[in-house]
């Protein structure tokens, strides 16, 4: 031990710093897919398609984190801000929020929230498939614990895929 007169200087962190280490002690995954028609299985052309993600901390959150250094601690939250899903038409849809689980009491009703329909079918592609990819993007929240209000946001993307069969239904007469 050595005595000084006067404490050692500390080197200033930048909160951001401290923001930036909370959010990768974070598993922020890309959405966990829920659609109908479930991959391996077949949809309809015009039929409603549901989309959503599981609500867990890590595939919608929220989920928090802390990190600490120089006498500051910095606390982040990650939450999910919307979904976009790449429908493997072309086309794509946005989602603000995690999506409602399809039911078959639903039917043929649309999704209230998170839903598409196909004027197309996966034949007309290449592998016979659609290739939906859907993007998450996080939206990290971050405050200096007893800073004066410092705090600031930071933003994560993630993405997950699957693939979907999509049929034309043929009517005879």
């Amino acid at each position: 031990m050595v005595w000084l007169p006067e404490p050692p200087e500390q080197e200033a962190i930048d909160p951001a710093v401290l923001a930036q280490r909370a959010a990768d002690k974070m598993t922020l995954r890309g959405p966990d897919i829920g659609i109908t028609p479930k991959p391996g299985g077949k949809g309809v052309v015009g039929m409603p398609v549901y989309m959503w993600t599981a609500k867990t901390a890590e595939t919608y959150g929220p989920n928090t984190a802390s990190a600490s250094a120089g006498g500051l601690t910095v606390t982040a939250t990650a939450k999910v801000k919307k979904i976009v899903w790449k429908m493997g038409d072309g086309q794509a849809v946005t989602c603000t929020t995690a999506g409602t689980p399809y039911k078959a009491a639903y039917d043929k009703q649309p999704s209230p929230d998170c839903g598409y329909r196909y004027t197309e079918p996966s034949s007309t592609t290449s592998t016979g498939k659609y290739h939906v990819t859907a993007t998450s993007t996080w939206v990290i929240d971050w405050q200096v614990t007893g800073g004066g209000g410092q705090g600031g946001q930071l933003t994560e993307i993630r993405n997950s895929a699957v693939d979907i069969t999509v049929a034309e239904v043929q009517v005879l007469n």
